[in-house]
């Protein structure tokens, strides 16, 4: 007996990151030693302190019963806390703070606990992909926030329709930005604190790299900006700044009433987050001279990583845009090529996989995306890689 799946689901976009996956694997699985630059996903060991933690927390049989619906009070005062140290910024652990399964569950959840079909959701483009899959649950009509190079990929609020203007009730921003690296503004958060205020806009801010800047810049918080409470909330994860992709934790600050929809959702769908994860989070943030030390040492990493890569690749020719945060490089695609059959010369000819940047958006067209999510030689060695294709060859042959 055959099943057809729901209109819902046949509505949602192509899983991007399932599709690279794929096509990198099956390279693999044919005997090519490829360097994987497509993914996020960091290549380093959660730190040793949140290891213990979480080896005393799973030892407990405590910890082995359903959790708390809305998550730990200690981890909710742990987050409220760290955005007190880090940022400067007042939280309430009960209103203002929501446990998540890891931060994507949450960006995809909002759209559909704050809005109605047909209502309008301002996305950015280029953006994460799976910003797309929350709009497709919610049934919303998607409008484009374009990120280009030339306004250093942030929105310009004056270039949207107005009845964009008037119709949207979310808007989604992403910074330290994934694909292209940018970081915000002080003057920036002001703006769209003003825009989300004239508009009745809500505002999503995505700080999933928000431990990671380079050249001594400290990324921003979108709370730290004067009445950003007002209009938004912001989303967090563990993934990134402690290496904790596969545990599936992360959080949500701000806006009470929108914390609130977030809660209620989930109390239909979750009974919140292994409490020994949560017990290990507490740790991760409560230990603040191990937290420091852990965050400078990826943060120098990374920015290793990124120096070493473009050093390289500037060596033959091929100008990046250079990050000032996350741990991802966009790099133009040589003339005659798409960033699509770009990609696919990179895989098939130099067994190296990149993510097309289309795959972020129409206007990631013409890029592709590189993950600082190796060591330091196979970046070189990818960079040695590339340097030695037919299209570089040709660009060393013109200086």
């Amino acid at each position: 007996m055959a099943f057809e799946k729901s209109e819902l689901l046949q509505n949602l976009p192509d899983q991007f990151f399932a599709h690279l996956v794929q096509k990198v694997n099956a390279k693999i699985a044919a005997g090519h030693d490829v360097i994987n630059l497509g993914q996020g996903n960091p290549d380093q060991p959660t730190p040793d302190y949140i290891l213990e933690a979480m080896h005393n927390s799973i030892s407990d049989p405590q910890s082995h019963k359903y959790a708390q619906f809305r998550g730990l009070p200690e981890l909710k005062s742990a987050i409220a806390d760290f955005y007190q140290d880090e940022y400067g910024v007042t939280l309430d652990p009960e209103t203002e703070v929501a446990i998540l399964g890891g931060s994507k569950i949450g960006l995809v959840e909002l759209i559909f606990s704050l809005t109605n079909p047909k209502d309008t959701v301002l996305l950015p483009n280029p953006g994460y992909p799976d910003y797309l899959s929350g709009a497709a649950l919610g049934q919303v009509k998607v409008v484009d926030l374009p990120l280009k190079a030339e306004n250093n990929f942030l929105p310009d609020y004056c270039q949207i329709n107005q009845q964009d203007k008037n119709n949207a009730k979310l808007m989604y921003l992403n910074y330290p930005n994934n694909p292209t690296g940018a970081i915000a503004t002080p003057a920036f958060y002001e703006e769209t604190v003003s825009f989300a205020k004239q508009y009745h806009i809500g505002v999503v801010s995505d700080l999933a790299y928000g431990a990671i800047g380079f050249d001594q810049q400290k990324p921003l918080s979108f709370l730290q900006t004067p009445h950003a409470k007002d209009v938004g909330i912001e989303f967090y994860t563990f993934s990134k700044t402690f290496n904790m992709a596969g545990w599936r934790i992360g959080f949500a600050v701000g806006n009470a009433d929108m914390i609130e929809a977030i809660n209620l959702i989930q109390d239909h769908l979750f009974v919140s987050v292994f409490p020994a994860i949560q017990h290990a989070a507490t740790v991760a943030l409560n230990n603040k001279s191990e937290r420091k030390i852990a965050i400078s040492k990826l943060q120098n990493l990374y920015q290793e990583r990124r120096d070493q890569f473009i050093a390289a690749v500037r060596e033959f020719g091929w100008e990046p845009i250079v990050p000032k945060g996350a741990f991802y490089i966009l790099m133009p695609v040589p003339a005659g090529y798409t960033s699509a059959s770009f990609t696919d010369l990179l895989l098939n000819e130099a067994d190296v996989a990149v993510a097309d940047a289309n795959g972020f958006g129409s206007l990631g067209e013409g890029y592709v995306r590189i993950g600082l999510t190796v060591e330091v030689k196979r970046l070189l060695e990818a960079a040695k890689r590339i340097r030695q294709l037919d299209v570089f060859n040709e660009i060393i042959k013109k200086r």
